[in-house]
């Protein structure tokens, strides 16, 4: 399932406001712990499905903060992000490792075919106005022979959830904290099945995982091969 926007939207405006109002450092640091534990998760599938070695070529596309591309020392890395905000604290959290920082939309940025062995694209298609046309570039930019990790969250489970979590002693304690992470501006929302089914459309799909699990898969994350 995904919704269609009414009105143009300015993808740079549009991050930076969610960098003020949502810090990056404040989602991984001061989140409630429920919230913590999932993204360490999600973070954890996702070092698992890189399966880094020395000298990877790491693009983040949707860098946000550099918390992922923290996680690959031993790798080459370029963090891509619309917003500015969001670059300047990536270069904060990424000081001293080998890293290029470049503010744009992938698909404007013309950079090299097949110029990355590893491509990880977390948590950003939600965001976008044309998933389709990012993913055919991730697909460009990929290695013949290397791996995209993608990953979006579950929004119609996620909604599920903190409606009944708004209803209990939690909730109420809780209050405005319920919201935290910026779900409103998400533009598009799947389920994990429909996801899969549009990234097929791209790629081969080896693995599917979730986060905090399978069984409750909040976030899901998948990883994928070029098609031949």
């Amino acid at each position: 399932m995904s919704s269609s926007p009414t009105a143009p939207i300015d993808p740079a405006a549009l991050n930076d406001r969610l960098a003020r109002e949502h810090p990056i450092d404040d989602y991984y640091d001061k989140a409630p712990f429920f919230v913590r534990w999932i993204e360490q998760k999600r973070l954890s599938l996702i070092r698992e499905m890189v399966a880094e070695t020395p000298g990877l070529r790491v693009l983040e596309v949707g860098s946000g903060g550099g918390h992922v591309l923290r996680m690959f020392k031993r790798s080459k890395l370029t963090a891509v992000d619309v917003s500015g905000v969001f670059l300047e604290t990536a270069r904060r959290n990424l000081q001293g490792l080998d890293a290029t920082f470049i503010q744009g939309e992938i698909v404007k940025l013309g950079l090299p075919a097949a110029s990355f062995d590893r491509i990880i694209c977390t948590e950003v298609l939600e965001h976008t106005t044309n998933p389709e046309e990012i993913l055919a570039e991730l697909a460009r930019l990929l290695t013949p022979d290397g791996r995209a990790v993608i990953t979006v969250p579950n929004d119609p489970l996620i909604e599920t959830l903190k409606g009944l979590l708004r209803r209990t002693p939690a909730g109420w304690i809780l209050g405005g904290r319920v919201n935290w992470g910026g779900d409103e501006f998400h533009i598009h929302k799947w389920r994990p099945h429909e996801f899969r089914a549009l990234l097929a459309r791209f790629f081969d799909v080896e693995r599917q995982g979730a986060a905090p699990f399978d069984a409750l898969p909040i976030r899901a994350c998948f990883q994928c091969r070029k098609k031949a």
